[in-house]
């Protein structure tokens, strides 16, 4: 198999790429989302007295005037609120699609991957925090169209554009937007989220979305309280939603030694996704590094994950990968017969046994989105 990584775009061709969508940088000067006008936010309510409630998502902030929600990226101005993050790209990279991780969508092809600032939760482990953890006008971005974001995907042989790298939800208009227009084109958007997100903004992103990858933190409200600042019960909700909704799912668990670890915490959360969303949703364990806030706990061990994965494949789950050590459980295997499928070293994949959708051995078909 040949080595694989994902391309960082220079800085003069991340300016380059935002000419098609600047309406005011021509000079290819770096915009702050604080100088632009904002873009007015949907799914909120009006109150009294100047007032708003986000329904974005389940933080549901009351902001009075000229103040922001939790995320830091909506503004109440005079009882309209905006979002100060609409095309505002802060990074764009081109990845290969397992980086994300998706194993079961478009396996070794590559994604324009974009991400604004900001972000609804307070993750003390997150990898992106320079960027997530920023108010908008604190970290220098550019101003791309939804439609210069599908057509420089296309420009760059993108087949697949994902949002991703801070969280999404925070940037639902655009994001929606790009989506929409790339269902148009024919270059499927996937989503790379915490699931933090109320239904009904959902339920309008499963319309132009290919496929969604759901950070699934833990397996208790104590940890999603304490160490993310949400809650657990709208996340299993969004995961159901989108099951329900028939957009291709996948489901990632960080494994923080002492925090999430357990046995016992594996063995409920294996079984409620085998009970709510059946066997087939390939479920990542990947291995946790010391970043941001938690610097004091050391790397998940190697053998705590392969714990974890001999947990779920008891449970009944047919697709359990292992992330961020090189393993023979990043592959993917038939279910039915055993035999390799889609053989993986890193970012890189190369598909070895399977003919279309179906293992090229014995003919099973294997679940997901493939070319």
């Amino acid at each position: 198999m040949t080595k694989s990584s994902f391309k960082r775009l220079s800085r003069r061709e991340f300016l380059k790429l935002g000419a098609a969508g600047v309406a005011c940088s021509a000079c290819g000067v770096p915009l702050f989302a604080g100088e632009t006008s904002g873009h007015e936010a949907e799914y909120y309510e009006k109150l009294k007295d100047g007032k708003i409630k986000c329904h974005i998502c389940p933080q549901e902030c009351e902001v009075t005037n000229r103040e922001r929600g939790t995320c830091g990226t909506r503004e109440n101005r005079n009882g309209k609120y905006f979002t100060l993050v609409y095309g505002q790209v802060a990074a764009a990279n081109i990845d290969p699609i397992e980086k994300k991780p998706l194993f079961h969508f478009h396996p070794t092809k590559k994604a324009f991957s974009i991400a604004t600032p900001g972000c609804n939760f307070i993750c003390k482990f997150c990898q992106n925090w320079e960027i997530s953890q920023k108010r908008p006008e604190q970290v220098k971005t550019i101003e791309f169209s939804a439609k210069s974001i599908i057509l420089n995907a296309r420009k760059r042989h993108c087949p697949i554009v994902a949002h991703t790298y801070t969280e999404p939800v925070i940037f639902f208009e655009f994001m929606r937007d790009c989506a929409r227009i790339g269902k148009e084109k024919g270059i499927p958007n996937v989503m790379i989220s915490n699931g933090f997100i109320k239904e009904k903004p959902m339920r309008e992103l499963c319309r132009y979305l290919g496929a969604v990858k759901i950070d699934l933190k833990a397996f208790t409200d104590d940890f999603y309280r304490k160490i993310c600042g949400g809650k657990l019960k709208p996340v299993l909700d969004t995961i159901r939603l989108v099951k329900q909704e028939g957009t291709w799912l996948e489901l990632v668990v960080l494994i923080i030694p002492t925090l999430n670890d357990s046995p016992r915490e594996i063995d409920r959360m294996t079984k409620w996704i085998y009970r709510e969303l059946g066997p087939d949703v390939p479920l990542h364990f990947s291995r946790y590094y010391p970043t941001f806030m938690l610097q004091n706990i050391p790397p998940t061990p190697p053998e705590t994950l392969y714990r974890c994965r001999k947990i779920a494949l008891n449970n009944g789950l047919n697709f359990v990968y292992i992330g961020n050590i090189l393993t023979e459980a990043a592959n993917t295997y038939c279910p039915h017969c055993g035999a390799l499928l889609i053989e993986r070293a890193g970012f890189a994949a190369e598909i070895v046994g399977m003919k279309n959708n179906r293992c090229a051995k014995c003919g099973q078909v294997i679940p997901g989105v493939f070319d």
